[in-house]
């Protein structure tokens, strides 16, 4: 598969995939209990906001350890997202099995990012 470098931060897939994940998890938290709003609706919300954005922002780092951390911390963002959806579904407030799917490919992609990334900053140049 030929693929060209990315230019921008959308242009990356794992970019993608957490922005469609963060409009669904906005989307699935219009119908949670008013009484959660300041509580798991507003930390869920955080939380996937939080992996898209930190994409976007490690991408525009020049140095290999910046870009690191950023998605790392995506993929800590990600697994409070993850830990959000198991409590929504044991609450009884929605079915969150298709939204976890996504967010575990999100987080094979972040991985994948990542140890690229860790491998070209333990290679050295010549």
């Amino acid at each position: 598969m030929d693929r060209s470098a990315a230019t921008t931060f959308k242009d990356l897939v794992v970019w993608q995939k957490a922005h469609q994940l963060t409009l669904a998890v906005y989307r699935i938290t219009e119908a949670f209990p008013k009484h959660e709003l300041f509580a798991l609706t507003s930390q869920l919300r955080r939380a996937a906001v939080s992996v898209p954005a930190n994409i976007a922002e490690g991408f525009r780092k020049r140095g290999l350890k910046d870009k690191i951390r950023f998605f790392n911390t995506a993929e800590g963002s990600l697994q409070e997202v993850h830990y959000y959806f198991i409590l929504a579904q044991d609450l009884g407030y929605t079915n969150t099995e298709i939204l976890i799917e996504q967010a575990n490919e999100i987080g094979r992609l972040l991985e994948a990012y990542g140890r690229t990334m860790r491998t070209k900053l333990a290679t050295p140049t010549s």
